[in-house]
């Protein structure tokens, strides 16, 4: 296909991925309450929140219905992505492509609870001891730090899926990877700053630790696509 079938074809990919976000977010709109109190659970529950502003319970209630939505929609998005990816691919590349689903949407639920359960109460203890002063947490600013960590700890643990496709497909070498690490740690830590809701050694520490085992587990998942890819190449010829 030339470039204006392939952006027909994304264009596709992304008003199918939008239109399963919006039935996502949908269905998330009956959950949202009992998602927004198991969320509070590490302030003590959602009425030691206060709001100063009218709108900043609904403004709350929205922002977390679309990650809930989104998490909901996740398969569906996933596979609209690799579906697009598949395209250009082999049959048998296009097969292992579309397997990586599942194990996206699991990746990116293991890093969401992650957040959650282990950088969310080393966070939440770093702010209450740094002064000895009593702490009123608005629900708008809780929720909005709580959402924003999250989604970005859940991207960042597709890394491994995301390195084995490229591999898969021949645009990165587990030897790339492995040589690179160095550059790797850096990038890590840049991200670690940048998403982590403290600017602290610990915290940093949290997310970098998983990140860079995430990377070198990623290096293996690479070979192991390099060889399937390499396998597949006699029955082609």
């Amino acid at each position: 296909m030339d470039i204006w079938a392939h952006l027909e074809e994304l264009r596709k990919n992304l008003l199918r991925a939008l239109i399963g976000l919006a039935v996502g977010i949908t269905m998330a709109f009956f959950i949202t309450g009992r998602i927004l109190d198991f969320l509070a659970q590490p302030v003590g529950g959602i009425e030691n929140l206060q709001a100063i502003e009218v709108t900043e319970t609904v403004s709350v209630y929205m922002r977390v219905a679309l990650l809930v939505g989104l998490i909901i929609s996740l398969p569906w998005i996933f596979y609209q992505l690799f579906d697009f990816i598949g395209k250009g691919l082999t049959p048998q590349e296009k097969k292992s492509i579309l397997l990586a689903v599942p194990f996206a949407t699991i990746l990116f639920l293991v890093g969401v609870s992650f957040a959650f359960w282990v950088m969310l109460p080393a966070a939440m203890k770093f702010f209450n001891e740094f002064l000895d002063v009593q702490t009123l947490l608005r629900i708008k600013s809780y929720f909005a730090f709580l959402t924003n960590l999250l989604f970005w700890i859940g991207v960042s643990f597709e890394l491994p899926l995301l390195f084995f496709i490229l591999a898969r497909v021949g645009i990165v070498t587990a030897q790339i990877l492995l040589k690179g690490w160095r550059v790797a740690i850096v990038v890590i830590a840049i991200l670690a700053a940048v998403i982590t809701p403290t600017g602290d050694p610990v915290n940093m520490a949290i997310f970098m630790v998983p990140l860079f085992a995430l990377y070198l587990f990623s290096i293996g998942l690479a070979s192991l696509g390099q060889k399937r890819k390499q396998g597949v190449k006699p029955e082609e010829n």
